[in-house]
């Protein structure tokens, strides 16, 4: 725990422990679902948005992590925590200088409005730099004066479903391009590691495996004529 204060302190990043969450801490691989509530305020403690309250309904935040989410020091943050932990994390102005613009897309997300209405079609870093209003008075001055934010997050669950599942597709996809170009063993190992992630897939591997067995005796029959010898 305090190896990992020590490292978020260098990365510009202060965490403070409100109530300390259950089990053991998640390894958070790529592709994990992550669900938490966060409350966001400026460091004289003005609320910026809260998912308890915002649009008039509480909805939790759900994060894929490794899906470059646009304010990355939030997939950084809850990495640390355990389910039902809560935290607060002061961080540097480096890390949240996007916030206006996530916070617009999460405003027009609660009230039933596109994510990415009123915002210009250009990068992140131009939209900060273009002086463009974002229909909210304390987010066009926090455009406009850049600073440390506090996020206040309660990690709700946290599912590796979602990494697994994506590991699955990702083996299966791999299987069956090694089984088009023939690499037998190959096409076998991504197969199996298939059957090991998700036996209900048992069918469909016998199925792609049945036809890379069929694949691999055409091309024997045919290497066994064009090695065959003439005579006359």
């Amino acid at each position: 725990m305090e190896e990992e204060g020590r490292k978020l302190l260098e990365e510009g990043i202060r965490k403070k422990l409100i109530s300390p969450g259950r089990g053991e801490l998640s390894t958070f691989p790529n592709g994990t679902k992550v669900v938490f509530h966060y409350r966001s305020s400026l460091c004289d403690g003005t609320v910026l948005d809260d998912s308890r309250t915002m649009g008039g309904r509480s909805k939790p935040m759900e994060l894929i992590l490794g899906k470059k989410f646009k304010l990355a020091v939030w997939e950084r943050i809850v990495i640390t925590m355990r389910k039902g932990e809560v935290a607060e994390f002061t961080c540097d102005t480096k890390h949240t200088a996007l916030y206006p613009l996530v916070s617009q897309s999460l405003r027009n997300i609660s009230v039933g409005k596109d994510p990415l209405e009123g915002q210009r079609h250009c990068c992140g870093i131009a939209q900060i730099h273009s002086h463009h209003s974002l229909g909210h008075k304390d987010l066009d001055h926090l455009q406009a004066n850049p600073q440390p934010l506090v996020f206040a997050i309660e990690l709700l669950e946290v599912s590796q479903q979602w990494a697994a599942s994506n590991n699955v597709k990702a083996y299966y996809k791999r299987g069956k391009a090694h089984a088009a170009v023939w690499n037998e063993k190959e096409a076998r190992a991504d197969f199996a590691k298939v059957l090991e992630l998700d036996p209900s897939l048992e069918a469909s591997v016998n199925r792609e495996l049945k036809a890379l067995e069929e694949r691999l005796q055409i091309r024997s029959l045919r290497n066994g004529c064009n090695s065959g010898v003439a005579i006359y």
